[in-house]
């Protein structure tokens, strides 16, 4: 049974951040167009809920990438500018 609830996570992991948003749009819209059974709602609910994790930690991963490149370049310059004034 564990590897039943520990498969989906591992599928989503593998998701890139479109793949995910765009099954979580149809997974939102599956329960706003109503029509299902408890145990489907509930079932898309989890799913949606693991979906938005996996876009939230794309984010994430990508907010810390750009962070990281940016501090490298102001580092860089900050370095070339004070070459600059010891001319």
């Amino acid at each position: 049974m564990t590897s039943e609830v520990e498969q989906p996570t591992a599928m989503s992991e593998a998701l890139g951040y479109e793949q995910a948003r765009d099954e979580l749009i149809e997974v939102v819209r599956r329960l706003e167009a109503g029509g299902t059974t408890l145990e489907e709602s509930l079932a898309l609910w989890e799913r949606g809920e693991e979906l938005a994790k996996v876009c939230r930690r794309r984010l994430d991963g990508a907010r810390a990438r750009l962070d990281a490149a940016l501090a490298e370049e102001t580092g860089t310059k900050d370095e070339g500018d004070e070459g600059d004034e010891s001319l």
